[in-house]
């Protein structure tokens, strides 16, 4: 079975205050733009829209057929939110892009990206596998979905957030991950 590596690099704005941490992207077939959350039928794009915009189709383009990979770059920068994923690289044991069927390989050292990170003060995970993996290298407790645990990185307070998948296989409505979503990005006062 193909090791995929990591197609994008780490996307770790200046005043970085929430780092965003998946499990790995989807394949390329399903993306509708070069940058995190790619596909149309992940919510994530539409979680910021609805929270920070109160528009779910903010970040799509008039087409409704792909994100705005600029408008999600300038925002993010603005609220200083970085992404990555925990894993660097994996197997897909099926043809899907479910995290059921990711098998990790090498996870990504996420102690390394906040090192580089010096004003960030939370992690949020936005699945069980990147939850899983991310604990491996981390000694924190597992947050409930929607809460979170604290732990202390290098001496500093640090939170991690169990956030719910923004993938459509994850049953929940939009409008209920946005309302989990707000209740962190509030925390973080990064939502007035």
């Amino acid at each position: 079975m193909e090791i995929e590596k990591h197609p994008l690099e780490p996307f770790l704005p200046a005043k970085t205050k929430l780092l965003m941490l998946g499990s790995f992207p989807p394949q390329k077939k399903r993306w509708s733009m070069d940058f995190y959350y790619p596909n149309l039928n992940n919510d994530m794009w539409r979680i910021f829209g609805v929270l920070f915009f109160n528009d779910k189709d903010y970040f799509l383009d008039k087409t409704r057929k792909a994100f705005v990979r600029e408008r999600i770059i300038d925002f993010l920068n603005e609220k200083g939110i970085a992404l990555f994923d925990t894993a660097s690289s994996i197997r897909r044991l099926q043809d899907n892009a479910s995290d059921k069927f990711l098998e990790v390989v090498e996870a990504t050292d996420v102690a390394a990206l906040l090192r580089r990170l010096p004003e960030c003060k939370a992690i949020v995970t936005t699945g069980q596998k990147a939850t899983d993996t991310l604990r491996q290298q981390f000694d924190v407790e597992e947050p409930k979905v929607g809460d979170y645990a604290e732990f202390v990185f290098e001496g500093r307070a640090m939170r991690l957030y169990r956030m719910p998948s923004s993938s459509r296989a994850y049953p929940l409505a939009l409008d209920k991950k946005a309302a989990a979503y707000r209740i962190m990005y509030q925390d973080l006062q990064l939502l007035s």
